[in-house]
């Protein structure tokens, strides 16, 4: 049987986020029961649709990537009760068909959902609203369990990094739920 892949967005572009940190946390929980791929989508230009066919490259990449793995897992910090514009940017490229052939690559794709934000409330809102536009988009949202970790600077060194002291058990609880989920 061919192993499973899992393709990671993280809504934060910054090079050591408390996102990026956390799929890597999780990268190394799936371990070997799956490939997992954290995207890189710092080249995806702004959704314009007078470039939209051909897609720029770096969409095309994208695609791929997603199109290819069982599963996609977003990473999402919280930026003023939503989600980042880059992953809503993203995402606006991901829901658009790839030619009059094929279909956007969301649809029926299975997805799992974690966030990490220094605030009280989590990811929780951010979450709550990619469910919303997933689901419009026919994407397969995993929504139990879910991960909003609140505070997440209580669970890093003084350096920025992620110890994850008192979320770990969760993170791997979703993770194994969500190989679960995607077969």
């Amino acid at each position: 049987m061919e192993q499973k892949r899992i393709a990671a967005i993280v809504g934060s572009l910054r090079e050591n986020s408390y996102n990026r940190q956390l799929a890597l946390a999780a990268k190394e929980i799936v371990g070997e029961r799956a490939i997992f791929d954290i995207i890189d989508y710092s080249e995806v230009p702004m959704m314009n649709q007078d470039i939209e066919y051909p897609a720029p490259e770096a969409v095309c990449l994208v695609r791929e990537q997603i199109k290819t793995a069982d599963g996609l897992w977003i990473f999402t910090p919280e930026y003023n009760h939503s989600y980042p514009g880059v992953l809503k940017n993203l995402i606006d490229w991901l829901s658009r068909p790839i030619s009059k052939e094929e279909r956007q690559v969301l649809s029926r794709k299975p997805i799992a959902i974690s966030g990490a934000s220094p605030g009280m409330g989590g990811t929780l809102i951010a979450q709550d609203l990619l469910v919303m536009l997933l689901s419009m988009l026919n994407a397969n949202v995993m929504n139990s369990p879910r991960l909003a970790i609140s505070n997440i600077a209580q669970q890093a060194d003084e350096a920025g990094h992620l110890a994850l002291s008192t979320s770990l058990p969760y993170l791997q609880k979703q993770a194994d739920a969500f190989l679960k989920f995607i077969g």
